[in-house]
């Protein structure tokens, strides 16, 4: 049998469709093994958000070729997709897969296993010429045992000034939502109760046939067996007063929203394009805690970024503290070539840019804190993923519906079972 090692880099999107095209070479015969084992095929689903993830997506690709030099190596996705002719002459690459040629793996495979000349086999197509047609891949397992993320969008059309990815994804398509209840019923047959619905830019579902992401929640959450259901990235555009009510009455939505910012200044979030001000997105705060009890609000901040001012920095950091979420992902601004901030004037040094995630990132953890201890001494529900060891005991562990982490003493087996008990008496805080 014919072995074949996969591996991810980037975003949940990405991991998805790594998890699909695992599935395809399964049921053509493969035999999956680690990516550091020697196999006969290695498919490597790169990224391209930064330059970072550029060199990071190169590395891996040279790693597999060295594992195996007779090897089949497969680079799809971002990189390919905006580099063609970087990976065109890279040695190490013998199938280019493109973000809308996923699907088409095994074939590729397959014939470039009849060429006789060992060519460059690429497939790669114009992302920004398929009008409305989305690529479906298909799971009916994840590598999680409990949950399952959904791609149901792809592309983006708003172009922030630092992003390369409408670039390397292509304009939004949505898939069908008969089709995404398909895979969730599929997945739900499989024993999944939890599913994450997920996209480049999810806020735009629908727009290009349209739907729109708020009925297509409303279809999922129809699905017996299904008992919980969360959400991707969302824009604060999309966070409207009608929009919290209907979801606030669709009892399997986690309270839990990923409310992507970039920053707490207004001066910079118009250097970054982006399409709203933080006036806007507080009263989005406000809703989702007007219609929700204890909601997790995370979010993503962006520090560093060309022409950011002590000031700017500063009116930012207060700004998180106004709104007090409970995660944020801190990120240094990295320049990516291609995109406009990467020609901008005042480009922030290293050490300032060092200094300033730092004392964010100690913010966030300040207020994680802040917002687990709410949950001392109340009652909790958690779906149990899996086993851990906590001071010689067995415990399993597990997410609440607003995705903090608790621990329960085992009780034989629990993966994928719902648990509700108490903190501090059966129920433990993970990592407060």
């Amino acid at each position: 049998m014919k072995k074949a090692a996969l591996h991810n880099l980037g975003c949940k999107v990405n991991a998805y469709e790594t998890e699909a095209m695992q599935q395809l070479l399964e049921k053509a015969g493969y035999e999956i093994v680690p990516f550091t084992e020697k196999a006969d095929v290695y498919v490597i689903n790169t990224c391209s958000v930064t330059n970072i993830a550029d060199r990071k997506s190169r590395q891996m690709i040279h790693k597999a070729k060295k594992e195996n030099p007779d090897s089949i190596v497969v680079a799809a996705g971002c990189y390919v997709q905006t580099s063609p002719e970087e990976a065109g002459v890279d040695e190490a690459i013998d199938i280019i897969l493109g973000n809308d040629k996923k699907n088409q793996l095994v074939r590729l495979i397959e014939e470039y296993q009849q060429k006789k000349d060992g060519e460059l086999l690429v497939e790669i197509g114009d992302i920004n010429d398929r009008g409305e047609r989305f690529e479906n891949m298909y799971l009916e397992r994840t590598a999680e045992h409990t949950r399952a993320f959904l791609k149901v969008q792809d592309g983006c059309n708003q172009f922030c000034s630092y992003c390369i990815i409408p670039y390397a994804r292509g304009r939004v398509r949505s898939r069908m939502a008969d089709d995404v209840v398909a895979e969730v019923q599929r997945l739900a047959a499989n024993g999944y109760q939890e599913v994450v619905l997920t996209g480049i830019h999810l806020s735009s579902y629908g727009v290009d046939h349209g739907d729109n992401l708020l009925h297509l929640i409303e279809l999922v959450h129809q699905v017996e067996g299904i008992e919980r259901i969360r959400l991707g990235s969302l824009e604060p555009g999309i966070i409207t007063e009608n929009f919290v009510k209907r979801l606030s009455e669709l009892k399997k939505v986690c309270p839990h929203f990923h409310l992507s910012l970039q920053s707490g200044c207004d001066e910079t979030l118009k250097r970054m394009n982006r399409k709203y001000d933080t006036a806007r997105y507080e009263e989005g705060c406000r809703l989702i805690r007007s219609y929700y009890e204890h909601p997790a609000i995370t979010t993503d901040v962006i520090v560093g970024f060309p022409g950011e001012t002590e000031e700017e920095f500063a009116r930012t950091k207060a700004f998180l503290e106004k709104i007090h979420f409970y995660e944020m992902h801190i990120f240094k601004y990295s320049k990516r070539k291609g995109t406009v901030a990467a020609g901008m004037e005042h480009q922030v040094t290293d050490q300032v840019k060092t200094a300033r995630s730092n004392e964010l990132l100690t913010l966030a953890k300040k207020m994680s804190a802040e917002f687990r201890e709410y949950y001392r001494g109340k009652q909790m529900e958690v779906l149990l993923e899996e086993e851990l060891m906590l001071d010689g005991e067995c415990y399993y562990t597990g997410y609440t519906r607003e995705y903090v982490k608790v621990a329960v003493r085992a009780q034989g087996n629990m993966e994928n079972q719902f648990y509700t008990g108490v903190e501090g008496e059966d129920v433990l805080l993970v990592n407060l």
